[in-house]
């Protein structure tokens, strides 16, 4: 195999903007960026958790009220069981 001067000297261009990339990234995170303080960030937490809870609980009820059961032998087949049940 033969030496590639060029390809060598590509690839040392790209290894060195890499390195770039990770220090200037490292000095935004550490310098630029505005963490949130441990109060905020359990409030914002509290939020999110309370906000996923009543989404669950939403598509729960909708899945329950329209859903088609798997199950031929349950009460309840969901209002779309019901419809498909009639005909």
């Amino acid at each position: 195999m033969g030496s590639n001067p060029t390809a060598r000297a590509k690839k040392t261009i790209e290894v060195s903007k890499v390195k770039e990339y990770f220090s200037e990234t490292v000095n935004e995170m550490v310098h630029n960026v505005t963490w949130p303080t441990w109060k905020e960030l359990q409030s914002n937490t509290i939020i999110v958790v309370v906000a996923s809870v009543i989404i669950a609980l939403i598509i729960f009820v909708m899945d329950f009220a329209f859903g088609i059961s798997g199950d031929p032998k349950a009460f309840w087949k969901g209002a779309l069981g019901f419809i498909y049940g009639m005909f």
